[in-house]
C-alpha cells in the first residue's frame, strides 16, 4: 500500500508521465495529420511580445470562470468535481510545479498545434471560418470527454481558443493562453482539499 500510494503522489506521477507523453504525441500526430493535409501546424505562429500579452490578457475571461466553479453551489458544476478530483487529483497531488508547468505548456502546444493549428486552419481553406472553428471546437470537446458535461464546457472553451486565432490570426496566443491557464487550474486542483468544497475545474 505504501508503495502504491508514493507511485501515485510521488513529484513524477504515473499520471504526470502519461499526460506528458500523450501531449507530446499531440504534437507529433498534428506534424503529420499537418504533413499529409499540407497545413503546418504553426505555419500561422509568430512570436512577439505582443502575441505574448494577447494571449496572457486573454486567461484572465478563463480564470473568471474557474472562479465561479470554484464557489458555485450549481449541482451539475458540484458532480463535476467530484468526478475531477476522484480521477485526476489523486495523481497529481505531490506533483513538483515544474512537473505542472511542463504539462500545461506542452498541452498548450500540442493541443493547440492539433485543433487550432491544423484543424482548424485546414478546414478553414475549406470552408467558412465559423464552421471549420465550430467542427475544431467540436473535436476539442470531443477529445476532453469525461462526461457530456465536462465534454460541452471544453467545446466552449476550444472555441473560445478557436475566436483567439481567428481574430490574431496568430497561434501563439491561444498557446500562451491555453498553457497559462492550465497552469492555474492544475495548480489549484493539487492544493484544493478534496471534494466537499465543491470546487469544479473547467478542462483545459
Amino acid at each position: 500500500m505504501a508503495e502504491r500510494d508514493a507511485a501515485v503522489t510521488g513529484p513524477i506521477s504515473r499520471l504526470l508521465v502519461a499526460g506528458v507523453a500523450s501531449e507530446a504525441a499531440l504534437l507529433g500526430v498534428a506534424f503529420a495529420l499537418g504533413w499529409l493535409a499540407d497545413v503546418p501546424p504553426f505555419e500561422r505562429s509568430r512570436p512577439d511580445p505582443w502575441a505574448v500579452g494577447h494571449g496572457a490578457a486573454a486567461t484572465l475571461p478563463l480564470l473568471v470562470l474557474l472562479r465561479w466553479c470554484l464557489r458555485t453551489s450549481w449541482a451539475p458544476v458540484r458532480r463535476l468535481v467530484a468526478l475531477v478530483e476522484e480521477h485526476l487529483r489523486p495523481h497529481l497531488v505531490g506533483t513538483t510545479a515544474a512537473g505542472i508547468v511542463l504539462l500545461s505548456l506542452l498541452a498548450g502546444i500540442g493541443e493547440e498545434a492539433l485543433f487550432r493549428g491544423v484543424i482548424q486552419a485546414g478546414l478553414a481553406e475549406r470552408l467558412p471560418a465559423p464552421v471549420a472553428l465550430g467542427i475544431a471546437a467540436l473535436l476539442f470537446g470531443v477529445a476532453h470527454w469525461l462526461t457530456p458535461a465536462y465534454a460541452v464546457l471544453a467545446g466552449f472553451i476550444g472555441a473560445y481558443l478557436g475566436i483567439l486565432f481567428l481574430v490574431t490570426d496568430n497561434l501563439l496566443v491561444p498557446i500562451v493562453t491555453h498553457a497559462l491557464y492550465d497552469i492555474v487550474a492544475l495548480s489549484v486542483l493539487v492544493r484544493r482539499k478534496p471534494a466537499s468544497s465543491g470546487a469544479a475545474l473547467p478542462p483545459g
